[in-house]
């Protein structure tokens, strides 16, 4: 339910709005104010969902703590979306284009060790096991911000020339085994239908860099993301009498060597970076006996959709010959997984200034590609779409404090979230108006 206060504070924004004029200035110097009024929701939005994180299609809690949000600003919201997605919808009080945001809700089977009073305790069954399960690569951030854009916009609403989407997804993660889920299954759900959008915006939290800096790219930005698994088969003998069989152990570990010359020796490295990594080899039960086989998997990343298929394709090449030339046998199977996220050039171009207003301009820089994945490149490959990312690194906490993206000791400085807040509205706000 919506507070009085609340209700409050949003018929004073509106009034505070219709006072200004129409400069781009006085519409910028309003979201700073709003960013500043609705800063201590989100945060608490965020612990609230820290606390309490689920994962991927079971993001039960989250979902309808975002949709009674959402409800009470009175947006038009859907439920049910891809399992447990949540799309609301602001009509604005002018007319004009259809912009979409993104934030993605699941969390990691990932045990927290970080000391903050709002760390998470949850537990839940993953793959068969149980883990712990945190918020660990800032998804409760993403969740938190946008809804503190959406109650923004709705304070800007008579102003606001076009139609926002707010889209909030489950499972970027990953859905569970057997079960679709994500982005894809978002956009197979129409998510992107009635109205259609004509660009949509995303922002991912990191502990990479200082608080407060923005990072992007135009173009290929973050790398697809593909898996493999790769059974090499032998013929199981006796340790001591290895020419009586045919290793399976030595073939795997050629063709862990073997692989790596794909990327150093057969692509044309100065066209774009790859990598393929050999994530766990399991084979054989004692040391003396040489078993009948062994499995591999790994990930595939590249940055190129023609480069992906040739890796695709000499992967499996490589994989059964090696196998074949020791008398042996390989099979290659290949798990199509994110598309590569490329971000619109001329969205980009017009994203950059937006960024520069919300953050400093001394604070938002164009950035290296990024080999980790983002299903975020499903919305792309519909419409076009801008994707960056915001730093979030605590300065007060040595280095050994601050664990990486999908670390157990991630952590995030909180002040960071009014800079995405103000970046997600600015952007939205300059996009509709044509600024």
């Amino acid at each position: 339910m919506r507070t009085a206060s609340f209700a409050a504070a949003i018929v004073c924004a509106q009034f505070s709005l219709s006072a200004y004029g129409q400069s781009n200035n006085d519409f910028h110097a309003q979201v700073d104010q709003l960013a500043d009024r609705v800063e201590s929701r989100v945060i608490a939005w965020r612990r609230d969902i820290h606390a309490n994180p689920e994962l991927g299609n079971r993001e039960f809690r989250t979902a309808k703590l975002v949709a009674e949000h959402l409800r009470s600003l009175g947006l038009e919201v859907r439920t049910g979306i891809a399992h447990t997605g949540v799309v609301a919808l602001l009509r604005g009080g002018k007319p004009g284009p259809v912009v979409a945001l993104r934030a993605d809700m699941d969390a990691l089977p990932v045990t927290e060790q970080s000391d903050v009073p709002f760390a998470s305790k949850v537990k839940a069954m993953w793959s068969g096991q149980e883990s712990g399960v945190m918020h660990a690569c800032g998804h409760d951030g993403h969740v938190a911000i946008l809804m503190g854009v959406a109650e923004i916009l709705v304070s800007m609403k008579d102003r606001v020339p076009g139609t926002v989407k707010f889209i909030f997804q489950p499972a970027e993660e990953g859905a569970p085994a057997g079960e679709e889920g994500g982005a894809r299954l978002m956009v197979k759900q129409g998510v992107l239908a009635d109205p259609v959008p004509a660009a949509i915006f995303g922002l991912h939290l990191s502990s990479a860099g200082p608080i407060g800096r923005i990072g992007y790219r135009s173009g290929p930005y973050m790398s697809s993301q593909d898996n493999f698994k790769i059974n090499v088969k032998g013929r199981q003998t006796h340790g001591a009498r290895p020419w009586a069989g045919v290793d399976p152990i030595v073939i795997a570990a050629q063709i862990v060597l073997g692989v790596q010359t794909i990327q150093s020796r057969q692509l044309d490295v100065s066209l774009e970076p790859s990598v393929i990594t050999i994530g766990a080899i399991h084979g054989g039960n004692r040391e003396n006996i040489i078993p009948d086989t062994v499995e591999m998997i790994g990930t595939i990343r590249t940055f190129d959709e023609g480069m992906r298929r040739d890796i695709h394709k000499r992967m499996q090449q490589t994989a059964q010959s090696i196998a074949q030339s020791a008398g042996g046998s390989a099979e290659f199977a290949l798990f199509e997984g994110y598309d590569t996220t490329v971000n619109h050039e001329k969205l980009t171009e017009r994203a950059v200034a937006s960024l520069r207003r919300s953050a400093g301009g001394a604070n938002v820089a164009m950035i290296p590609k990024i080999t980790a994945s983002e299903d975020f490149s499903a919305y792309q490959k519909v419409i076009p779409g801008f994707y960056f990312h915001l730093s979030a690194r605590p300065k007060d906490l040595p280095p050994e404090k601050i664990g990486p993206n999908h670390s157990p000791l991630f952590i995030m400085d909180e002040a960071a979230f009014k800079i995405g807040v103000k970046a997600l509205t600015n952007l939205t706000l300059d996009y509709l108006s044509g600024n």
